[in-house]
């Protein structure tokens, strides 16, 4: 079984730090933005970058003669989010609401056995669900494939199922070349298989089993030899010798003022001051026994949802929220304040991506896979 994967729309890496843990090689990787394409070559330094736009890639048909098993990826997902809803009349006029052509288009050269496509869970809705009934026809289409087909099977996941102390909802896409498969059996496989392995996979943890033992940091937001507590903090590699990006945010008087009167579990609402606040969990603080909602690009800003610590008068720092998505400790990430929260909440999350790649060990077994022809 050759474990090969080509990451499109690749970001920190997220999608691929998972399927690495789970042995699969990630021979070639594409990602626009220079400073988050840094720390994607950081933490695969053996994967071929492409730091160019998906559309040249898939007209210079640059990843055609690539031989890779499996295609990863989700095109960004802001022109499919409530966020991203109202703050245009309609998600049609977002032109990253159609790079999933460009997806396409290299699975039409590179011919996988097998790709996961990933998104926010608006997709399913937009534009009246038009949009996303426009994604499953342009993979099942044989006219798009010269022949060929992909059969697809989708579905929402929640990270907090999957041991993630976060509320994430997103949908995975997953295509099958020329034959059906009942991914349902293989997801039943993959679990049975995790709890063998890591039998408290699946535990949810809370945010403090997630961050309580990130202290001692000096002051570029490095710590030594972090000492873990838990099993999940064991999962995510906390003996690693250096862990970095846990520099705390710091906040204007007016923020901090704010964050004062605001105690675990409660938000703006407890304020005495008029704030016209575009998100409902705005000056949340988390609360230390609960789980975190979903981590967004602007988790360093208060007004930005629930992202204040349990017990400090601050945001998370990119560790934290690293942590929170479950990133392991010995991945860095580089490039300015504002470009590493962004890499952090768009990121899949590794773990998630791990249960993943598991599902696909699993499908990519099957007899057919290695004897059928594919025509």
């Amino acid at each position: 079984m050759n474990k090969t994967v080509i990451d499109l729309f690749a970001g920190a890496g997220g999608f691929s730090a998972g399927f690495k843990k789970a042995g699969f090689k990630i021979v070639k990787a594409v990602e626009f933005d220079k400073q988050i394409a840094s720390t994607y070559k950081k933490n695969h330094p053996d994967t071929e970058l492409f730091v160019e736009d998906i559309k040249d890639i898939a007209e210079n048909k640059t990843l055609s003669e690539t031989n890779a098993e499996i295609i990863i990826g989700g095109p960004p997902c802001q022109g499919f989010s409530m966020a991203g809803a109202r703050i245009r009349n309609s998600s049609a006029d977002d032109p990253r609401n159609y790079l999933f052509k460009y997806y396409c288009e290299i699975v039409k050269q590179v011919k996988p056995k097998l790709f996961i496509f990933e998104n926010v869970k608006g997709i399913l809705t937009a534009e009246k669900g038009l949009i996303f009934k426009e994604i499953i026809n342009a993979f099942s289409d044989k006219g798009n494939f010269n022949g060929d087909k992909y059969f697809v099977y989708y579905k929402v996941f929640n990270a907090v199922d999957f041991g993630i102390p976060q509320k994430r909802e997103r949908v995975f896409i997953i295509g099958s070349l020329n034959k059906a498969i009942d991914v349902e059996k293989y997801l039943k496989i993959a679990k049975n298989g995790m709890k063998q392995k890591y039998p408290y996979f699946f535990d949810t943890p809370t945010i403090w089993n997630a961050i309580s033992n990130l202290k001692n940091e000096d002051k570029n937001g490095s710590i030594v030899n972090i000492d873990p507590k838990n099993n999940y903090q064991l999962f995510l590699g906390s003996e690693t010798s250096t862990t970095y990006n846990h520099i705390k945010p710091k906040h204007n008087l007016i923020a901090k003022k704010r964050m004062v009167q605001i105690k675990e579990g409660e938000n703006w609402t407890v304020l005495s001051d008029n704030i016209k606040s575009i998100h409902s969990g705005s000056y949340g603080r988390l609360e230390k026994d609960g789980v975190a909602p979903t981590i967004t690009t602007r988790f360093d800003t208060p007004s930005g949802g629930c992202f204040i610590h349990p017990f400090e008068d601050r945001t998370l720092s990119p560790r934290e929220g690293a942590r929170l998505q479950s990133f392991p400790d010995s991945f860095e990430f580089l490039g300015n304040k504002t470009s590493i929260y962004k890499q952090v909440g768009n990121a899949v999350p590794p773990k998630l991506a791990f249960f993943f790649a598991y599902v696909i060990s699993a499908i990519l077994k099957e007899e057919y896979f290695e004897q059928a022809a594919i025509h």
